[in-house]
Parts: C-alpha cells; sequence; structure tokens
C-alpha cells in the first residue's frame, strides 16, 4: 500500500467539541489549521464516550466491545481509586503505534490512553501512581521509555505539577516540540487533557473552560512551529481530533447504596465492601451493572424490579435501560447484565453511601467530589458530537465532511501511512484522501 505522508501527528484535544468550532475559527493556530483543511464538524463518539475507550477506538478502529477497553477503570468494587486500563496489553487485536512500528516506523506516543509498556519508540504513557508508596516520575518510568523519559523531565519538568493542569498539557507540548525536532518520528500521538479538566471542575461553557480552548491554541501553535523548524512541515499531516464532548451536571445517582439496601453489596463495619452478588460501574454519564456470577438469575431479575422502577419516574435521572446484548450492539461490554443511561443533567458515581440521588452542591465540586460537567453518554445524546481536522500530505484540501465516526480515524490514519489495521468496524475516510 503507497504511503501518503512521511510524518504523522495526531493532536487529541480531549473533550474537544462541536459546540468548540466557532471559538477555534477565530483562534490564530486553529485557523491556520482550518484553512485549506478536510475537516468534520458532527464526529460521534463511541458509547461509552470515555476518554480511554475513545482513544483506543481511535488506534484501533474499533469499539469497546471489540478492542477490550470498555470502560476507564478496572472492576474493582467498592475501591476508593481503581486502577485504570493503563496497559497496552488490555487492548485485544493491533493498534495504529504497532503497525508503524512493525513496518519500521519511529514512533512517539505522549500520554496517549492505554499504552503502558507499549512498543514505541519515544514513549511517556498516560498513567499516574495509584498507591500511596508510588512515586508519579516512578511509574512513568518504568512503563515508558526509561532514558527518553529521564531526558525529557530533566529538560521540560520545571514546568509540571504533578498531573495537574494546565501544568501538565506545558510539559507535554515542550516534549513534544523537542521530540518532533530531534528524532523526527514517523508517527506522533498527542493526548492534552487541560479542556476537559476544565470543564469537570467548572462546567462546559465556563470562562476557564475557554481559556483552556486559547491555551490548546498557543499548545497547537508550538508544535506547527516545530514542525517547520524541524524542516519536516512539507512532508507532514497534521490531525486535531476530540474523543467526546461533555453535558453540565446538577445531581447524581448513586445505584451501589440501592444495591446495598436490596441485600447486592455487604459492607463491613469500616463501610467497605466485603462482598457482593451485583455492582454498579461507573462511566459517568452512563453506567453497568455486572453480576459476580453471570448465572445468578435471582439477582438479576431483582435488579430488573429496581430498574424498572426507578426508570418510570424521570426524577430519578435514568432515561433508558439496556440489557447485556443490546450494550454490545451499541458497542459497549456485553459482559455488564445491564447499562444504563442517565438524563441529561444527571451522572452515576460508585458510592455506596448516602441517599440514591443528591444534589451536586458547589463546595463538593470545588473539593473534587463531584464534578460539574461529564461525559460518557451515548453518541446519541444530541449536542454531543466531536470534530476532526486534517491537513497536508495525503490530504485533499478543502472537504466537508458531514458526519463520521470515531472508529473512522484510525483506518484513516493507517492508509496515511501506507499500512492496514486489517476488518476494523471504521472505514477509511476516502473522501479526504488523495491518490
Amino acid at each position: 500500500m503507497k504511503r501518503l505522508t512521511n510524518h504523522l501527528i495526531v493532536i487529541s484535544f480531549d473533550c474537544l467539541s462541536s459546540l468548540d468550532m466557532p471559538m477555534l475559527e477565530s483562534l490564530p493556530n486553529f485557523q491556520k489549521l482550518l484553512h485549506g483543511a478536510a475537516i468534520c464538524r458532527q464526529v460521534e463518539t463511541i458509547y461509552p464516550s470515555v476518554t480511554y475507550s475513545c482513544h483506543t477506538s481511535i488506534i484501533t478502529g474499533n469499539y469497546p466491545n471489540r478492542h477490550g477497553i470498555t470502560t476507564n477503570t478496572l472492576l474493582q468494587p467498592g475501591k476508593a481509586s481503581p486502577d485504570w486500563y493503563w496497559q497496552r496489553r488490555h487492548i485485544k487485536g493491533t493498534t495504529l503505534f504497532d503497525e508503524a512500528k512493525k513496518a519500521g516506523m519511529k514512533t512517539a506516543a505522549l500520554l496517549w490512553p492505554v499504552t503502558a509498556r507499549a512498543k514505541i519508540d519515544y514513549h511517556i504513557p498516560e498513567i499516574f501512581a495509584n498507591r500511596p508508596w508510588h512515586s508519579q516520575v516512578a511509574v512513568s518510568l518504568v512503563n515508558g521509555s526509561l532514558l527518553y523519559t529521564i531526558e525529557m523531565n530533566k529538560r521540560f519538568g520545571h514546568l509540571r505539577k504533578g498531573i495537574q493542569q494546565p501544568w501538565l498539557d506545558d510539559f507535554v507540548t515542550a516534549t513534544a516540540v523537542h521530540t518532533i525536532k530531534s528524532k523526527k518520528p514517523d508517527l506522533v500521538l498527542i493526548h492534552l487533557v487541560d479542556l476537559d479538566s476544565q470543564r469537570h471542575t467548572h462546567g462546559f461553557a465556563s470562562n476557564e473552560a475557554d481559556d483552556a480552548l486559547r491555551r490548546q491554541d498557543k499548545r497547537l501553535g508550538d508544535i506547527l512551529k516545530a514542525l517547520e523548524d524541524s524542516g519536516i512541515a512539507e512532508k507532514s499531516t497534521v490531525v486535531a481530533i476530540g474523543d467526546h464532548s461533555s453535558l453540565d451536571v446538577s445531581r447524581v445517582i448513586k445505584i451501589n447504596v440501592l444495591l446495598r439496601e436490596s441485600g447486592l453489596i455487604q459492607v463491613n463495619e469500616n463501610g467497605q465492601v466485603k462482598s457482593w452478588k451485583a455492582y454498579c460501574k461507573s462511566n459517568d454519564g452512563s453506567a453497568y451493572i455486572y453480576l459476580k456470577h453471570v448465572n445468578d438469575r435471582q439477582s438479576k431479575e431483582k435488579i430488573r424490579a429496581l430498574l424498572h422502577s426507578l426508570v418510570r419516574n424521570p426524577d430519578n435521572g435514568i432515561e433508558l435501560v439496556l440489557s447485556g446484548k443490546e450494550a454490545g450492539e451499541s458497542g459497549a461490554d456485553t459482559e455488564a447484565a445491564f447499562m444504563l443511561e442517565a438524563r441529561v443533567g444527571f451522572y452515576f458515581t460508585e458510592e455506596l453511601d448516602g441517599e440514591a440521588i443528591v444534589e451536586i452542591a458547589d463546595e463538593e465540586i470545588s473539593a473534587g467530589k463531584y464534578s460539574k460537567a461529564v461525559h460518557g453518554y451515548s453518541p446519541l445524546k444530541p449536542d454531543y458530537k466531536t470534530v476532526f481536522i486534517a491537513k497536508g500530505n495525503g490530504i485533499i484540501p478543502d472537504v466537508d465532511i458531514p458526519t463520521m465516526s470515531l472508529v473512522d480515524e484510525g483506518p484513516t490514519f493507517a492508509r496515511l501511512l501506507g499500512l492496514d489495521l486489517s476488518e476494523t468496524d471504521g472505514r477509511i475516510i476516502k473522501e479526504i484522501i488523495e491518490g
């Protein structure tokens, strides 16, 4: 297969929404990228629309039920901070960076989800210290490129404050600029999280979110300048994408409180999960309910009756209940007994205590207990699309794509690099490909 570009740089702006397009069109560096680009302003995300599932769909071309990253975090009932799907080993099948490496290309990935311990040349994975005895630098070192990570932290570590935003994105951008100029990788995957972080804390259309968009524009400009300075801009393709949008919320649904009251979750004297027959796994805007034993019909029927009573009252915040089979048909996890979709304004948590439905107080947001805007909802929610902007070698300029899916991006990236992801759920967007 003919290779169409020498260098593919993919920049994921986490939580970049279709609703952001008017502002992007006013920002200098996004303006520069948009001029002569192939653009889709209505990209449908996947279900559940959480960051790790989305980013794995982007680089595999498959839905979560096929690539295996069906949510952000592992099922660890009652654990205050569950482990995330950090490791490449969790992904079923091949990925864009795997195929690039097989073809002898130089690869780089900076904070791209689900890449820990992947075979990537210049690599700082997204992973954080989730144990009291861990340190952030140490977990990055052992899960990415050791010497490269040491060098980047030596050069740019002063820019970051642990994993806090916006400083982490400043570190990632500086690292990306240096890597592009000094290493000139064939494939670069960059994940920037500032916008998503501000929206969670301050709301979708907040001033803080607008400020984050302006910072992302500056970071985009730094990366574009690095390509020019390195002399590879004319041989490169730049793609700016989002992974999902988000929606403002004011109420929390705690299904595990109801499961506990129904005797399906048992806790000890400290309120920790002692045993469970069923557990609600939150994706924020949606949730799975898992049975510990898949053939436990008695528990399943008890849950079914509970959900039936809840969904009849809109004040309970549940818009839709799917069976595991129906969840699978939507691209989500077939192993779940049920999948729940929240109404706009509501989201799910895994809490075991308190009332089943609570109003979110401002001080709880400030304390980091709850969010002001979340994602994870069905891609069919209104005003919930993301964007795709591609420009450079192999891209037909000034093409407006009416609609596409997140799973179409991986096969399209593979085509630009002359690679093949084999059979995927997504398709190559041939309308924008030259040749």
